[in-house]
């Protein structure tokens, strides 16, 4: 038996779009186009330092050791098999949908496992025709790195994965969204669905800042009618607020995620020495440690953005 072992690698999946109705129409014809395109895809992928792990039915599933050479691995395979297609009829043209991730996987053998392969195939199934979809893990290492641009898909679905997985669609040369058929476009829908809600702060107000801000006005209610001399409701308004400061931070694409949970945390320990005040701020000590964490990875963000 192989042995198992562990390993960060970036992950290539692609397959045909509409395969099963160019079968039908032409299963020879089909299997020889198949052929062709998965060589130049094959020869693409090692010119740039990548290995091709397995092909299964219309599929291509490849690694990198370099994030960005499977980029632009991926790209250049689009714009090769682009001008195939031109130069065939727009019934018999065949597209692949593209899927980029970096994650850990189990390998053996030649074989790859894991929840990074299952999220490469995942991004590849919600590109469009002729597209490349690719993860945050592998936007954060290109975005300043390739020459092409990005379009924000939202948090992406994944069994077993908390919370989703932020993806990117990749622009290169002249999109042709609409020539995805109308099963790819649902499944685009899918992610944007939920990405109109984590986007930023404003897509989401009335659903959850605004639940926030109700919660906080009846507590404001219930304290002033059940009012004692204590206004006991600065806690629950501080708890709702901190809340609302790490939606925030999560969902802000304009700012670092880490630096501004830093930031919201930083700003809930000052309310909290400043709210049971004793003539001590013993919160200068968690900020100072805050901000060490934060300038190191300021520094970190930094030096790969160079």
């Amino acid at each position: 038996m192989s042995e198992t072992s562990r390993k960060l690698t970036t992950i290539f999946c692609a397959d045909v779009q509409d395969y099963s109705r160019l079968m039908q129409k032409d299963e020879e014809g089909t299997l020889t186009t198949l052929k062709r395109y998965r060589e130049a895809m094959a020869r693409l992928i090692e010119a740039h330092g990548g290995r091709v792990v397995n092909t299964w039915g219309d599929g291509v599933f490849a690694e990198f050791p370099s994030v960005v050479e499977a980029l632009r691995a991926a790209v250049d395979v689009q714009n090769e098999l682009a001008g195939y297609n031109a130069k065939s009829d727009p019934d018999t043209q065949m597209q692949f949908r593209i899927g980029l991730n970096l994650g850990d996987v189990i390998a053996e053998g030649n074989d790859l496992y894991g929840d990074g392969v299952n999220i490469a195939a995942r991004l590849q199934a919600c590109a469009a025709a002729g597209g490349i979809v690719i993860s945050n893990t592998v936007y954060d290492q290109v975005r300043n790195k390739v020459a092409v641009g990005f379009d924000f898909l939202g948090q992406l679905e994944v069994k077993n994965i908390d919370g989703g997985v932020p993806s990117y669609a990749v622009r290169i040369g002249v999109q042709q969204a609409a020539s995805a058929s109308p099963e790819s476009r649902s499944i685009r829908e899918e992610v944007r669905t939920p990405a109109a809600a984590n986007a930023g702060p404003a897509a989401g107000f009335a659903q959850i800042y605004g639940s926030l801000a109700l919660a906080a006005i009846a507590v404001l209610l219930v304290n002033a009618f059940t009012w004692h001399g204590d206004f006991w409701a600065r806690w629950p308004l501080l708890g709702l607020a901190f809340a609302a400061g790490l939606r925030w931070a999560r969902t802000n694409r304009q700012v670092d995620p880490q630096l501004a949970t830093f930031a919201v945390v930083g700003a809930g320990l000052i309310g909290i020495n400043l709210l049971s005040w004793h003539g001590t701020p013993w919160v200068i000590w968690p900020l100072l440690a805050l901000a060490i964490f934060a300038g190191r990875r300021w520094l970190g963000r930094q030096r790969g953005d160079t």
